[in-house]
């Protein structure tokens, strides 16, 4: 038998790919299955941005690129960060990527090893531990409270730094939570830490187009004290429906860039052509169809939060970012993943069990309104109907 190195066996997953597939297969079985699981928009990819991949392939962009990315996109990236947030990088910092995965992947890999420790948000994206106890890390989670307007506290956050601190990882908005962290903490984090020169950081922000109620997104990159030592982490996924073109980017700090470039030369050379060009339509393009996105996802918003708290053992905060809300189920009785096992077994709702995100995720679930309004009343009627003869 083929021997492999034991950090495979401490890899995770990320669950919802595993509820999509048994969503899937009961619907294959016949079954009507509602899927508020997986998180990407039920949209399609804008028009001119389809075009232009098309264009790309016609005009011959069918080679390797550089393993950075081309530089009309590389450009693309920094108008856009500055039209959008205000802050200015060079197109030399910025890095094309296969996704938003990848910069977690790279920047994990560059401060994870046996005695060190890295800092993540939990309830979180899964992704972020299992990458951190693949490289042998320990992983610290940052408790991402209900009590907060599921925003991180910077006091919490701060106090959980130690002289083996070498990575901290922060999102807002937030997967799985909706929750959007205001600049008054954000501010709190940065000044704090100036005491720890040494504490990299990775600031996930895939969602940072979409937040609600007039909320803004605040960025790290806006601090100058910290861009030595910051790593931005975005892409075209979710703002623009792109999930499966798999289309990311990244800024990087000048000592990291070029530890970045080699592992891109060392894994996946580069995105492939066409899908870059394709991102240049994406931001440089009209942005009316962010706007319209934005707006079917307020509405529906307002359904599920409203639907989800008149439901038996529920309550939900209203989130400000992101398509997920992150209903309460304690008063239901019920254990968060045996609860969403059953709600898809049974009831053909897929949602996915808070668990899933981390330990402080017990008591809670993930549901994603990335599907129609008339798809999500269905599935809170379902769920309804199943409390109601399912209490514990």
């Amino acid at each position: 038998m083929p021997v492999i190195v034991p950090a495979f066996s401490r890899i995770g997953e990320e669950n919802a790919f595993a509820v999509l597939a048994r969503a899937t297969a009961l619907a294959q079985a016949g079954r009507d299955v509602i899927n508020l699981g997986i998180g990407q928009p039920d949209m399609p990819t804008p028009p001119h941005v389809v075009e232009a991949a098309v264009k790309a392939l016609h005009d011959g962009h069918h080679g390797y690129t550089p393993a950075t990315g081309i530089l009309p996109l590389r450009e693309a990236v920094s108008r856009d960060l500055d039209r959008r947030l205000g802050v200015q990088v060079s197109p030399d910092s910025v890095m094309i990527v296969p996704g938003g995965k990848v910069t977690m992947f790279m920047a994990i890999l560059m401060f994870g090893e046996p005695g060190a420790e890295i800092l993540y948000p939990d309830p979180g994206f899964p992704i972020y531990r299992s990458m951190i106890e693949f490289t042998g890390a320990t992983p610290v989670p940052v408790p991402i409270r209900e009590a907060n307007g599921f925003a991180f506290s910077a006091e919490e956050t701060l106090s959980l730094i130690t002289p083996r601190t070498r990575l901290l990882i922060l999102n807002s908005p937030a997967n799985p939570t909706g929750g959007v962290t205001p600049k008054a903490e954000i501010d709190k984090l940065v000044a704090g830490l100036a005491a720890h020169p040494d504490v990299t950081i990775m600031s996930d922000e895939i969602y940072g187009t979409m937040t609600y109620d007039g909320e803004r997104h605040h960025t790290l990159l806006a601090y100058p004290e910290i861009r030595d030592r910051l790593i931005y982490l975005d892409g075209a996924s979710k703002t623009y429906a792109m999930t499966g073109w798999r289309l990311g980017w990244s800024v990087w700090p000048a000592p990291l860039y070029d530890a970045a470039r080699k592992l891109a030369v060392n894994s996946f050379s580069c995105v492939n052509a066409a899908t870059q060009w394709a991102g240049i339509a994406a931001l440089d393009g009209p942005q009316d169809c962010v706007a319209a996105m934005m707006a079917e996802f307020d509405r529906r918003r307002l359904l599920v939060v409203e639907g989800l708290n008149r439901l038996p053992g529920v309550s939900c905060i209203t989130p400000k970012g992101a398509f997920y809300a992150f209903p309460n189920i304690g008063g239901t009785g019920w254990k968060a993943k045996a609860l969403a096992s059953a709600l898809l077994e049974e009831a053909g709702v897929a949602t996915i069990g808070g668990p899933d995100f981390g330990i402080h995720g017990e008591g809670y679930l993930r549901l994603s309104y990335a599907n129609s309004a008339e798809n999500i009343a269905r599935a809170l009627e379902r769920i309804g109907a199943f409390l109601e003869t399912n209490r514990r």
